[in-house]
């Protein structure tokens, strides 16, 4: 009976820790989704509500780089994750997949140009959670994981015009990352998840923060213009397999790849404590 409480205790206390860190993970995220609840309550105001979101973005990303939420390196990958957040948008509200109903002087073709730090906050999760877990891959294919990424984004914005592969796609990705293993740190501890289940499980909370954000009118599918409506549960796999490519990009960051024997060595007693930082093997 005391190893089961002891046991329970020790699997609370790393399920806490773990929930912190994610907390930290989502600091920017959370403070945009924060900033678009409190834009809502806004009375009215001569400027837009979408321009002020913009001038918020640029404010928080500056504090974020004050506080040392990122570093230079990261940031520069959350800007690559806003401009091709940008470019998504341009596609998507041309072909009307969603739209943007209000009026705003930082209107380009009908996108927002705070849209695209929806994107960056995907950017600075990923990138956060890298250095604050200590992210380290096993078994990663590097080059066919970014192939399929960049597929994956392009047929994304493709598939108006020409034949949706993403299930093709998808499937492709999921055997080039068959054996594919995220190690990540809680404490003392280190655990692993493989790496498909990760994308799968940011996907969700991806979908979750989506009906967040059209909730509190950050844009709007077309069915949801007379009323808001859960996002399609299909969104959550469009999410799975979009975050491939802001986790090829993060990690161009880091070269976070060690092998089995590395990460034996790098337990307790291995003899290379204190060598794999932020995901890297030093």
């Amino acid at each position: 009976m005391h190893t089961i409480m002891r046991g329970a205790g020790v699997f609370i206390r790393q399920l806490a820790w773990f929930g912190w860190l994610q907390a930290r993970s989502c600091a920017f995220a959370v403070a945009l989704l924060g900033g678009m609840a409190a834009s809502t309550l806004l009375p009215p105001l001569p400027a837009a509500r979408y321009d002020l979101l913009l001038v918020y973005g640029i404010l928080l990303t500056g504090v974020g780089r004050l506080l040392g939420w990122e570093s230079r390196r990261e940031v520069a990958v959350v800007a690559v994750c806003h401009v091709l957040g940008l470019a998504f948008e341009l596609v998507k509200v041309h072909v009307g997949s969603w739209t943007y109903p209000e009026p705003a002087l930082t209107k380009v073709a009908g996108v927002p140009l705070y849209g695209g730090f929806m994107y960056a906050a995907v950017g600075s999760y990923v990138c956060r959670a890298w250095r604050l877990l200590d992210l380290t891959l096993t078994g990663y294919r590097a080059r066919g994981t970014a192939v399929l990424a960049v597929l994956l984004y392009v047929n994304f914005l493709s598939h108006h015009w020409l034949p949706d592969l993403r299930w093709l796609l998808g499937g492709l990705l999921l055997v080039v990352t068959t054996g594919s293993w995220v190690h990540f740190v809680i404490g003392e501890r280190r655990y692993r998840l493989p790496l498909a289940v990760s994308f799968a499980l940011i996907g969700f909370f991806l979908w979750l923060a989506e009906n967040i954000a059209t909730y509190l009118g950050a844009w709007s599918y077309p069915y949801q213009l007379h009323g808001w409506e859960p996002v399609s549960v299909s969104k959550w796999v469009s999410w799975a397999l979009l975050i491939s490519i802001t986790f090829v990009i993060c990690g161009r960051l880091d070269s976070g790849v060690a092998t089995s024997r590395e990460l034996d060595e790098l337990r307790p007693g291995g003899g290379r404590e204190g060598e794999l930082r932020a995901g890297r093997v030093v």
